[in-house]
């Protein structure tokens, strides 16, 4: 089946009036890049000689980075610790004009880093420095009122749950149920120790690693994938399930309808860090631009696609969607766009 591009190049021009509210774990992206030409004399491990270093946005903050360069304004709320990484973190953001006002202090984490050591254009070994224990008490109200002080102004919400604590069932009970009696949409990236949790919001963007385990079933083969997506959909009983599957694409699960299967975007795979990012911040802007759950779908792997072509965390924009998206295109046809199957 195909989708015409005309239809498709409007939403994603559509783009960029949206206000949407960002809430997750909040992290700090360090990217060490060097070369191997030895091995180590006190252990077989590679030398890398680093050449350049450099922090990037990770986590919630990366969503809230892609939805800003989309051109929507991002409303990032989460916490960090009281340390050199959070002040590093609120830089970022505000070389990307993105507030740090709903950002909560806690004394009791560190802002979490990520170091990843790039040699020779390949990832060699990554480093966390974190606390991933669940926001408490005081912690936890204040950001819940960080959430209901912005809440009537947003058109959606994403919630990025990296299982690093700000996530906790309290908080997620609270905004799912602020969000469904707003009618506010509300999407998640998942993760698995809360996925019971995800019930009666709009979109969950689950990896088909983490839908399988979420089920209890393996994802092997297609019929694995019927019954994961489709009893997921009844579980939890959300509007949608969005399937990321790497190399095979993504498939999309709704209430009533077969499902969608799309090919994936990606010609070359260079590093699959922060697609899941690019993945929801696009959908979700592309329904806030008035596309329906296929067409953002569709828009959404474009993302995808152009994310994994790059090194570290990457951000989409407008021009990038309709470049990825133009490499499928013929005689006005998105091709091989998706395919339903019953």
């Amino acid at each position: 089946m195909t989708l015409e591009i005309g239809s498709i190049d409007k939403i994603v021009t559509a783009i960029g009036k949206a206000r949407i509210l960002i809430l997750g774990d909040i992290m700090l992206d360090e990217y060490l890049f060097g070369k191997v030409e030895r091995i180590s004399p006190e252990a077989p491990v590679p030398v890398v000689e680093i050449t350049a270093t450099k922090l990037l946005l990770g986590g919630a903050a990366n969503v809230a980075a892609n939805i800003k360069a989309l051109g929507d304004e991002p409303l990032l709320v989460g916490a960090v610790g009281v340390d050199e990484a959070s002040i590093k973190l609120c830089q970022l953001l505000k070389q990307k004009n993105i507030s740090s006002a709903y950002l909560i202090n806690d004394k009791t984490r560190q802002t979490t880093i990520k170091t990843r050591i790039i040699a020779n254009s390949q990832q060699v070994v990554r480093a966390d420095r974190e606390d991933r224990h669940n926001l408490q008490g005081d912690i936890q109200q204040q950001l819940l009122k960080r959430f209901s002080t912005i809440i009537e102004n947003v058109n959606a919400v994403i919630i990025s749950d990296y299982g690093k604590g700000v996530i906790t069932p309290e908080v997620l009970e609270e905004v799912i149920n602020v969000c469904k009696n707003k009618g506010i949409y509300v999407a998640i990236d998942p993760k698995d120790t809360n996925f019971h949790r995800y019930h009666d919001v709009s979109l969950i963007t689950p990896n088909h690693h983490e839908a399988g385990f979420a089920y209890g079933r393996r994802i092997i083969n297609e019929q694995d994938l019927y019954a994961v997506g489709r009893g997921l959909l009844e579980k939890l009983n959300a509007e949608a399930i969005l399937i990321t599957r790497g190399a095979e694409g993504m498939s999309l699960f709704k209430k009533g309808e077969a499902p969608t299967h799309i090919p994936t975007f990606a010609r070359q795979v260079f590093d699959v860090t922060g697609a899941g990012d690019a993945v929801i911040a696009v959908f979700v802007a592309a329904v806030c631009a008035g596309a329906n759950l296929v067409e953002a779908a569709v828009i959404s792997n474009a993302g995808a696609g152009y994310t994994v072509g790059m090194i570290g965390t990457s951000t989409v924009t407008i021009e990038a969607l309709k470049t990825e998206l133009g490499h499928s295109v013929k005689n006005g046809k998105l091709m091989a766009a998706f395919s339903n199957d019953k």
